[in-house]
């Protein structure tokens, strides 16, 4: 996911996109737990687009929330 693709999105929509991506992270580290991970490169992408959306939601917020 590019930057420019969530940046576009509302706040409502970025809090929606964060609770399913740490939802999504903690099972891919079951799994990586468990021996199971078929695509360990999934976790690192998932990761940085994770901190992606936190990044720009935190850029919508004001200044003083």
């Amino acid at each position: 996911m590019k930057v420019t693709e969530i940046r576009e999105l509302d706040v409502d929509e970025l809090r929606q996109r964060e609770k399913d991506m740490d939802d999504q992270l903690f099972r891919l580290r079951i799994q990586k737990s468990m021996g199971q991970l078929e695509a360990a490169h999934k976790l690192k992408a998932l990761r940085r687009d994770l901190a992606r959306v936190k990044t720009v939601l935190r850029e919508k917020q004001p200044a003083g929330a």
